[in-house]
C-alpha cells in the first residue's frame, strides 16, 4: 500500500464518503477506489468552499475534505481557505505537493510555507512512515478545540512510496470536551440574576455544539431574550417569542433595542470578534460573560468580566442545572412580559417595512424577493444563504430562520460568489434538503460556472440572482469611474444557466416570484439545478437600528 492509498483508507475509516476536488491529485483516484465519491468543481476555490459547506452544516459530524493539485492549484485555493479560517470552520485540505528535492527551490509553491496565516494547523509528509501520525494529528485538530482549516501537504514522491507494515497504525482520535469550573458557572449565574435587562448572545458555537435546544431551555428558564449573530442565526427559532432576530452589520428593531439597552450580555459560542459584518458591543458599561472553546478569544477585543471556557452545550447545561437547583426547577424572569415587549416591537418594525416587503414595483424590489423566499419555502426542510454585499444586508434581518442550519451565515471575510459552492456543499451533506442561495450579478461572476458542477453532479441547488446591472452595495456608485463602465455589468443569466445544464427561469413581475420558487423546488426534487434571474432594483433602504 502506498501513501496515497493509505490516506484514502484513513479517510474511509473516518467516515468520509464525499470529497470535493479539482484535478489533478493522485488521491482523487485512490479515494474513488475506496468508494469515496469525488466531486470535481470548476475552480479550486469552489472545491474548498463546498467542503466548507459540508462542515458548516454538519456540526463536526461530517468533515468537508478537499483534494487539489500542487502549485497553481494550491495557490488558487487560498481564498476559500481564508474564508474557512475567518469563520473557524473545520475542513481538511489535501493539496498535492512538490517532489522532496524541489521543496527549497524558488519559485516553487509550498503550502506549508505560504498557508501559515490562514490555517489552524498545517504540515507536510516527508516520510511514508509519517502518514498515519500526520493524519491522526489532522483529525484531532478537526475534532477538537476551535475550528479552522487543517492542511496536510502530500509530498509527491513520498506519498507514492510503499508504507512499512509497522506504520499502518492509524486509529481515529477521540473528541475531548471541557466545561467551565463550578466557580465560574456560579459567578455567571450570580451576575445573570443581578442584571436588570440581560441579553443572550448566540454565536456559531451554539450550532456547532448541537446546543440549540439547550439555548431555548435557558432562555425560557430565565426570560432572557436571544440575539443571534450572523453565523449563529438559526441557533434559535426566530418565531420563538423570546427571539429578537439576528444581525450582520444590520439587524432588527428589537435586537437593536436590546443591544443598546441591556446591562449584561451572556455570549455563548462566540469569539466576540469585532467586524464590519456583525453587531458591536455597543458600550463598555455592560457586564460581559463570554463562552467559547477558544482560550485566545476570551478578552481578545472586549473587556470580559467572566470567562466560561469550554464546549457551549456543556456550558449551557451547567447553567441550566444550576438555575434549576437554585429555583426548584422553575427558573426566574418575566417570560410573559418580555415576550409581549418583543412582539410589540416586532409588529411595529414589520409594519414599517411592509410596503417594501409587499411591493409590486418593477423591476422587483429586493425586499419583495426576500419576502417571497420566506413565504414559499418549507423552511424546516430548506437550507438558505445569501452572498456578500447587498444580498446579505437585506436578507439577514428579514428571512425567518427556524431549525438549525435552515439558514447558513458567514462572513468575517466576505468572498463574493461563496453562495453557490457553499450550497452545493450543504446539499452534499444534506441531500434531502432544498438548498438555495441569493446572490447579486457581481457575485455570479466569481462562481457562476459551478452551476454546471451542481448540474453534472446531481447535487441540485437553486440560485436566485438579483439582476440589477450594477453593484447595489455601493449605491452612490462611481461618479468618475462609471464613464469607463466601472460598477456596471450585464447578462442574460437564465440563458447562461441553460448553457451549463441548469434550468434558467426569468422573473420580471413580483406576482411571478412565488411561482418561480415553487417551480424551482419541484425541479430540484427531480435533480435539476435552477437559476432564477430576477430583474430587480437597487433598493437602498437598510434595517439599521
Amino acid at each position: 500500500m502506498n501513501g496515497n492509498e493509505y490516506i484514502a483508507e484513513i479517510l474511509k475509516q473516518e467516515g468520509v464518503d464525499l470529497m470535493t476536488c479539482f484535478p489533478n491529485n493522485p488521491l482523487i483516484e485512490t479515494a474513488a477506489r475506496q468508494g469515496i465519491r469525488p466531486v470535481a468543481f470548476r475552480h479550486e476555490r469552489g472545491a474548498i468552499m463546498a467542503a466548507d459547506g459540508i462542515s458548516r452544516t454538519s456540526d463536526r459530524k461530517k468533515i468537508g475534505v478537499a483534494a487539489i493539485q500542487s502549485q497553481a492549484g494550491a495557490e488558487n485555493a487560498v481564498g476559500g481557505i481564508a474564508q474557512a479560517f475567518a469563520d473557524s470552520i473545520p475542513i481538511l485540505v489535501l493539496p498535492g505537493g512538490l517532489m522532496l528535492n524541489q521543496l527549497a527551490v524558488k519559485p516553487n509553491f509550498s503550502a506549508v510555507r505560504n498557508y501559515q496565516g490562514i490555517v489552524k494547523q498545517i504540515e507536510a509528509i516527508y516520510q511514508p512512515e509519517d502518514i498515519g501520525n500526520a493524519m491522526r494529528r489532522a483529525f484531532h485538530a478537526l475534532r477538537n478545540g476551535p475550528g479552522g482549516p487543517v492542511v496536510v501537504e502530500l509530498t509527491a514522491d513520498v506519498c507514492a512510496k510503499e508504507i512499512p507494515e509497522q506504520a499502518l497504525n492509524y486509529q481515529p482520535p477521540p473528541q475531548a470536551q471541557s466545561q467551565p469550573s463550578e466557580a465560574d458557572i456560579s459567578d455567571a449565574l450570580r451576575a445573570l440574576r443581578a442584571a436588570k435587562n440581560p441579553l443572550l448572545w448566540a454565536g456559531q458555537g451554539v450550532l456547532m455544539a448541537g446546543a440549540t435546544d439547550d439555548l431555548k431551555e435557558l432562555a425560557e428558564l430565565t426570560g432572557i431574550p436571544v440575539f443571534c449573530t450572523m453565523p449563529g442565526k438559526s441557533a434559535m427559532d426566530e418565531r420563538h417569542p423570546l427571539c429578537l432576530g439576528a444581525g450582520s452589520g444590520l439587524t432588527t428593531m428589537a435586537a437593536g433595542k436590546w443591544l443598546s439597552e441591556c446591562d449584561l450580555i451572556l455570549a455563548l459560542g462566540s469569539s466576540l470578534t469585532r467586524t464590519f459584518y456583525g453587531q458591536p458591543i455597543r458600550s463598555n458599561n455592560k457586564v460581559l460573560i463570554q463562552n467559547t472553546d477558544d482560550i485566545s478569544a476570551i478578552s481578545r477585543e472586549e473587556n470580559v468580566d467572566i470567562g466560561l471556557l469550554g464546549d457551549t452545550k456543556l456550558t449551557i447545561r451547567a447553567l441550566v442545572e444550576a438555575i434549576k437547583a437554585e429555583t426548584d426547577g422553575v427558573g426566574f424572569g418575566d417570560v410573559e412580559g418580555i415576550s409581549k415587549q418583543i412582539a410589540k416591537i416586532k409588529s411595529e418594525w414589520l409594519s414599517q417595512w411592509q410596503p417594501l416587503l409587499t411591493s409590486t414595483e418593477e423591476p422587483l424590489n429586493t425586499y419583495r424577493v426576500i419576502h417571497e423566499i420566506d413565504k414559499n419555502l418549507d423552511r424546516e426542510n430548506s437550507i438558505v444563504t445569501h452572498d456578500a454585499g447587498a444580498p446579505r444586508d437585506s436578507f439577514v434581518p428579514f428571512y425567518t430562520a427556524t431549525s438549525p442550519h435552515s439558514y447558513v451565515g458567514w462572513g468575517k471575510t466576505t468572498h463574493l460568489g461563496f453562495g453557490i459552492p457553499l450550497m452545493i456543499g450543504a446539499k452534499m451533506a444534506n441531500p434531502e434538503k432544498f438548498c438555495l442561495n441569493l446572490m447579486g450579478d457581481a457575485a455570479f461572476g466569481m462562481s457562476g460556472t459551478d452551476l454546471e458542477t451542481a448540474s453534472r453532479s446531481g447535487f441540485a441547488i437553486t440560485t436566485v440572482l438579483l439582476n440589477n446591472g450594477n453593484m447595489a452595495t455601493y449605491p452612490r456608485g462611481f461618479p468618475h469611474a462609471s464613464k469607463y463602465g466601472v460598477g456596471e455589468m450585464q447578462g442574460d443569466y437564465a440563458k447562461i444557466a441553460e448553457g451549463m445544464g441548469a434550468v434558467g427561469l426569468t422573473v420580471t413581475k413580483a406576482s411571478a416570484m412565488g411561482e418561480a420558487l415553487q417551480q424551482a423546488r419541484a425541479l430540484n426534487q427531480s435533480g435539476e439545478t435552477v437559476l432564477i434571474d430576477v430583474h430587480s432594483n437597487m433598493e437602498a433602504k437598510k434595517s439599521q437600528y
